[in-house]
């Protein structure tokens, strides 16, 4: 069989190398920023390199690991030309997930993926990642961004983080350590974060132009959909690392993603106790002063999408984290001290029920 020869450069194929190079010499310097001691060298080698010489200090050094995406965010944030502020969520929904184990997050790798490589498009989005990997403490290492022409659109892109940190096995975090009489205390959520947006985009999103999007929403307080929906993640590794080391006395921690505070809250109890949410105590913020309420509140974005997707409570509870960003568990007697030390960290606290005894379940009340 004769093969007529034509000349197809990799570029003709749709893959342009140079703005792959371009792209990494643009975010050469937004990386090295992120950088701790441990780091040895930089970008540019076929593996990152973190020296292990500090686990020598613990009596057993546990390597806790997670990878994750932002999920359908991206595709609001791609329609809106907003790329920084979804890095950030990369790294929240990572470091975060390995911080409940009382980890400390050590360095941080990303993936894009990418229709039609734009250089100052993946330094914007890896700006976001390396504000992140600031604010959690870790470094960002290293990563790939891969050209898919033919395979996703050329404005299209999706990201997947991965994370590597360690605790001290004495020192570990979990749901062998939770007891009946447990106190519950929450973090507050800056918004939806990264989870539910395939109903979010159903039911407030889907048929809106970008201006539509963007224009002032009296229902929140003035500030638009666009602004409300592309809140960043909060990150809460940086600080609960400070606390811990501070000596917080903390018994397990429950980062509420995917499934709400139903399906995240139980992944910190043990068989034999269950969570009681004091659900009555959560706040609409949409009709509450903040500055008289400083306790568990809705955010009006998660109140919005409840209310145009008529969800019930407790499809509401198993959707979205209503509020609560991270849960953190602590004896009775050490609530007042755990609320102080979050506090000193930027974290205000709030009480949202207790631990009884039960099936490893959560119940509302």
């Amino acid at each position: 069989m004769n093969i007529e020869a034509q000349h197809v450069s990799y570029a003709d194929a749709g893959v342009d190398v140079n703005e792959g190079a371009r792209s990494v010499d643009l975010i050469k310097p937004i990386v090295s920023k992120t950088h701790r001691p441990e780091v040895i060298g930089g970008l540019g080698g076929f593996g990152s390199l973190f020296s292990a010489q500090s686990f020598k200090n613990m009596d057993e050094p546990i390597l806790v690991s997670g990878t994750d995406g932002v999920g359908t965010k991206l595709a609001i944030a791609q329609m809106l030309g907003r790329n920084m502020s979804v890095g950030k969520d990369l790294v929240a929904m990572c470091a975060d997930d390995i911080v409940v184990a009382g980890a400390e997050p050590l360095f941080f790798l990303d993936y894009i993926a990418t229709g039609k490589l734009q250089a100052e498009s993946i330094a914007e989005i890896v700006g976001g990642i390396a504000e992140g990997c600031a604010l959690a403490g870790c470094a960002l290492v290293g990563g790939e961004t891969a050209e898919h022409p033919g395979v996703m659109d050329p404005a299209a892109y999706d990201l997947a983080g991965f994370v590597v940190g360690v605790v001290d096995r004495p020192k570990m975090l979990g749901p062998q350590r939770v007891r009946p009489g447990d106190v519950i205390v929450g973090l507050p959520s800056s918004g939806i974060h990264s989870n539910g947006y395939s109903l979010v985009r159903k039911v407030v999103v889907d048929g809106k132009t970008p201006e539509e999007l963007s224009a002032p929403c009296k229902e929140l307080g003035g500030s638009s959909l666009a602004d409300a929906l592309l809140e960043p993640t909060t990150i809460y590794a940086g600080r609960l690392v400070a606390a811990l080391r501070s000596g917080m006395p903390v018994h397990a921690m429950a980062h509420i993603t995917g499934g709400g505070i139903t399906e995240n809250l139980n992944r910190a109890l043990p068989s034999n106790v269950d969570a009681v949410v004091n659900r009555s105590s959560a706040l609409d913020a949409t009709r509450q002063d903040l500055s008289t309420h400083p306790a568990w509140c809705v955010p009006p974005i998660i109140s919005y999408v409840i209310r145009a997707a008529g969800l019930t409570a407790d499809e509401a509870y198993k959707t979205f984290n209503m509020g609560v960003g991270m849960a953190v568990l602590c004896g009775s007697e050490d609530v007042d001290r755990v609320c102080e030390e979050l506090k000193k960290q930027g974290l205000p606290a709030f009480i949202m029920g207790e631990c009884a005894t039960g099936t490893g379940k959560v119940r509302y009340r």
